[in-house]
């Protein structure tokens, strides 16, 4: 029995390694596939809500077009934010240089050779490659969203299809899964980019508002940069702070207003991100805060920016069905917050 109970582990540990390897591997597949059901679940409710009183393919083409706009203008802010900046920092580039000696001076004081790390690591040959690297991202990510679009149209076309079949199967326990558990883990991540826009919102505004009471230059830019980054819990709150603090660095004679403008970065992040989420998510979106994290990082290895975005809603999905599940009940409870449906549902033996 001992031995049966480890040979059964080990075939789930290889199979998880394997599933794992494949996600990373076949990136390029999976990950438009995730983020297109990750929007069909945000955009699905105006569609239905279209189709009630418009034709089905023009319901699809009005819904289509607003996920384009708003993609479109969300693409604009970010090329206009992180832009400026870029042209602030060449316009500046003397202010820049003499910081960075100062700093370089300092490190060598300490016995840390900057020159000669920037001399064998950065060279015209490393600049190329960047451009070169960032050029192919930018290829990639075009057809990564063409890709996402053309799932996310075949996606909502087959939304009430899907559901029909689902009715119809054999395995009803399985079909009952399936569809509660998609419905549950849509409205749950719906309800988490609603609690995380508005958090982003405040923070954006509190940034630009304490931006524009020290006399940080690019206040509306900082703000909307912090906006952007909340979307990525922990990390993109940690680089919207250190951001603007290395910018203070060469925009502050002291390094008490440097070290304040740090702490009040980190003190709107603490209290939006701390205190204020906490409360308006509840109770049904809480998930510990080292799952969290890890889910980030792991995602992010796999699928890079995209994963960093994504994977929170997947870890929401993911803990969704696990709840609805008896056998898997146990896992949802260990890493987030168990539904009152679902407690009910699993006590009583049948899935929700």
């Amino acid at each position: 029995m001992t031995s049966g109970k480890t040979s059964q582990a080990a075939q789930v540990i290889v199979a998880l390694i394997l599933f794992v390897a494949a996600l990373s591997t076949a990136s390029s597949v999976f990950a438009p596939v995730a983020f297109a059901l990750f929007i069909i679940a945000l955009v699905w409710p105006l569609q239905k809500a279209l189709q009630g009183v418009l034709p089905r393919l023009l319901a699809l083409a009005l819904s289509l077009f607003v996920m384009v706009v708003a993609f479109v203008g969300f693409g604009s802010l970010i090329v206009w934010a992180f832009g400026r900046v870029g042209r602030w920092i060449v316009s500046d580039a003397a202010r820049f240089q003499a910081f960075y000696e100062q700093i370089t001076l300092w490190l060598e004081g300490h016995g840390i050779a900057v020159a000669a790390l920037w001399s064998e690591n950065f060279s015209s040959a490393w600049v190329l490659r960047a451009v070169q690297t960032v050029s192919g991202r930018l290829n990639s990510t075009m057809s990564f969203w063409l890709v996402v679009l053309v799932y996310v149209l075949l996606g909502l076309l087959e939304v009430e299809d899907f559901g029909r079949r689902l009715k119809v199967m054999r395995n009803r326990d399985m079909a009952d899964l399936i569809l509660r558990g998609s419905i549950a883990t849509a409205a749950k991540i719906r309800r988490y980019m609603l609690v995380r826009t508005a958090m982003s919102v405040i923070t954006g505004l509190l940034v630009w508002v304490f931006a524009r009471t020290v006399g940080l230059p690019l206040a509306e830019e900082w703000g909307f940069i912090a906006f952007l980054l909340n979307y990525v819990p922990f990390m993109g709150p940690l680089v919207a702070t250190v951001f603007p603090t290395l910018f203070a660095m060469t925009q502050f004679g002291s390094w008490q207003a440097v070290i304040a403008v740090f702490a009040c970065l980190n003190l709107i992040q603490f209290i939006v991100g701390s205190y204020i989420e906490p409360r308006v998510a509840g109770s049904a979106l809480s998930i510990s805060p080292p799952i969290v994290l890890f889910s980030v990082f792991f995602w992010s290895y796999l699928w890079g920016v995209f994963g960093a975005f994504i994977g929170v809603p997947i870890t929401i999905a993911l803990i969704t069905f696990c709840a609805l599940h008896p056998s898997s009940r146990w896992l949802a409870e260990m890493i987030g917050a168990v539904p009152k449906e679902a407690s009910a549902t699993a006590g009583s033996g049948t899935v929700a």
